[in-house]
């Protein structure tokens, strides 16, 4: 009778070695909290704004505390109206309106995020690249 073929086991041993070392590593990252995210940073400058759509397609930016216009972007504006209608949604999910305002901060390292202290909801505008941060950037200078 044949014997049937067996599966070498150094490869085998490997195998479980690799994964055993993985969930170890895992679970001793996660107790010790080594590389816990982000350093802290210091708030450099931030703004609570409203965003609103105009008649005419612009987006109207709004200073919370005053309500004088800070911004009016027109044309067709994607990421700048990406980020916002995630936010609506949202914030229309959980049955709020657009009289809340975003919270857009920059931070001493650098990055810039936006939030909505209304749901929790928080983008960190850095993970899309320079050019789209610049669409944000100016509304904390004006």
């Amino acid at each position: 009778m044949a014997r049937p073929p067996v599966f070498p086991r150094l490869p085998l041993y490997a195998v479980f070695a690799v994964l055993t070392i993985t969930v170890v590593a895992a679970f001793v990252g996660r107790a010790t909290h080594a590389g816990g995210g982000l350093p802290k940073a210091a708030l450099v400058a931030e703004r609570d704004l409203r965003f609103s759509d105009r008649a005419d397609g612009a987006v109207v930016v709004q200073s919370a505390r005053d309500g004088h216009e800070v911004a009016v972007y027109e044309g067709e504006q994607g990421f700048l109206r990406g980020t916002l209608r995630g936010f609506a949604r949202t914030r229309h999910l959980s049955g709020l309106g657009p009289e809340l305002p975003f919270q857009l901060s920059r931070w001493s390292d650098g990055r810039l995020t936006l939030d909505d202290k209304s749901t929790g909801q928080h983008v960190e505008l850095m993970a899309f690249g320079p050019t789209n941060v610049a669409v944000f950037a100016p509304l904390l200078d004006r």
